[in-house]
C-alpha cells in the first residue's frame, strides 16, 4: 500500500487510504524477528545478479510465505519472477 500510496495522484490516494479504512485490505501484523527473515532474503536475492530485493519486496515475500498466498499484484516483474518462496514456488504475478 505504501509503494502504491506512492504512485497514485492526491485524490487517488485519499479514496485508497479510505478504502482501506473501511477495510478493504487486510495488514497482517509481523513481529520483530520477522525483520531478521527478511535481512536474510534481502541479502540473498540482492547477491544475485540483476535483482535487488528491497524491504517492500521482502514484506511481500514474507506475507507470502506466511500466508501462503503467492498470487501478487505488482510493476516488479522483473525481481517478482525471480523470487522462489522457500519450498521453490514461484509468485504467481497477476
Amino acid at each position: 500500500m505504501v509503494e502504491a500510496s506512492h504512485m497514485l495522484g492526491d485524490v487517488e490516494r485519499l479514496e485508497m487510504l479510505k478504502w482501506l479504512g473501511l477495510g478493504g485490505a487486510q495488514v497482517f501484523p509481523f513481529d520483530a524477528s520477522a525483520l531478521l527473515d527478511m535481512v536474510g532474503w534481502m541479502q540473498r536475492y540482492t547477491e544475485t545478479p540483476r535483482t535487488r530485493m528491497d524491504l517492500a519486496d521482502a514484506s511481500l515475500y514474507w506475507l507470502a510465505h506466511e500466508s501462503g498466498v503467492i498470487a501478487i499484484l505488482t510493476v516488479d516483474v522483473r525481481d517478482f519472477s525471480r523470487y522462489r518462496l522457500p519450498d521453490g514456488r514461484a509468485f504467481e504475478i497477476l
